[in-house]
């Protein structure tokens, strides 16, 4: 489950409806600090039962950097919703919502960043397009594993397919929410309304792709997109030496963020956005990418 710790959101981010041919999203919109021009643009996708919310810690620290974010509530989360009529929730089809979201901001290529499931879709859409450099500057897939979910994690999704038919969101919230974390209050009932305004289908077809995906490692690794990895810790969604194995395999940039968890963009955000930042200004300088070197970022 994605984590949050705070909903304070950066005076420059300002929330939009995006209409697609796809449908229409729900983003926050954050430009670089004052009027210094973009010179890249990042569009961040969230994880299972996520939202845009989950990068707000991201949010002021990559636009003080110079970089538009656009972080959005894909198809069945949160503010979108449906999107548009007869919803389809499987993976292609919500790449497809990524492709043509990327098209629709209009400034060129992005930096695509996915979290966990958003990781899932990222990859699908960056291999539906062959790494098209028109729409894509480079893929980062943060606490995202080369195949299905750890066994522990498996257990936990296939209990929540053998409920979700047949019991209410509301009657659920009590055995999905993060019994551990100590959030405040207002952040709390964020999460539950999130929960609650949040697609049955979606969550079920999130589930089964999380628990059914396959490695596609090598067919990306022949994209000469640039990619990187960044992965927080410890984690037990997917298992940390796979997630290491599929940076290597992919000859992607890998830096590890300690105590980040399976959210860095939370509990680490600034080490996550020097990681970002870091990457996408080499791929400006045209770096060659099939280099992997990891890199461990320590907790201040």
């Amino acid at each position: 489950m994605s984590q949050l710790l705070t909903l304070e959101v950066p005076d420059n981010a300002r929330p939009v409806r995006m209409r697609t041919e796809r449908g229409v999203f729900a983003a926050l919109d954050v430009a670089p600090h004052g009027h210094v021009p973009a010179w890249a643009t990042a569009l961040l996708v969230p994880g299972f039962m996520g939202s845009k919310e989950d990068f707000l810690p991201l949010l002021p620290l990559l636009s003080g950097k110079g970089v538009r974010v656009l972080a959005i509530d894909g198809r069945g989360q949160y503010e979108t919703g449906s999107a548009s009529p007869e919803p389809s929730y499987s993976r292609d089809d919500l790449a497809r919502d990524l492709i043509s979201i990327a098209g629709h901001i209009g400034v060129g290529p992005v930096h695509l960043v996915g979290h966990s499931y958003g990781g899932i879709l990222a990859r699908a859409a960056v291999l539906a397009t062959e790494g098209d450099p028109a729409l894509w500057a480079s893929v980062t897939f943060m606490n995202f594993g080369p195949a299905g979910v750890s066994s522990w994690q498996r257990e936990r999704l296939r209990l929540l397919l053998s409920v979700i038919d047949s019991m209410e969101l509301a009657d659920l919230w009590p055995f999905v929410k993060n019994k551990e974390a100590s959030v405040p209050r207002d952040v709390e009932l964020f999460l539950e309304q999130r929960w609650l305004r949040g697609s049955r289908e979606q969550l079920s077809a999130a589930a089964e792709q999380m628990l059914n995906e396959v490695d596609r490692t090598p067919r990306l690794s022949r994209l000469p997109l640039p990619k990187s990895v960044v992965s927080g810790t410890p984690d037990v969604t997917w298992a940390p030496e796979g997630v290491e194995q599929m940076a290597r395999d992919l000859g992607a940039g890998f830096v590890r963020i300690e105590g980040g968890g399976h959210s860095p963009n939370v509990h680490r955000p600034a080490e996550t956005a020097s990681a970002l930042v870091e990457f996408w200004l080499s791929c400006q300088r045209q770096r060659p990418s099939d280099q992997w070197e990891p890199t461990i970022a320590t907790k201040s």
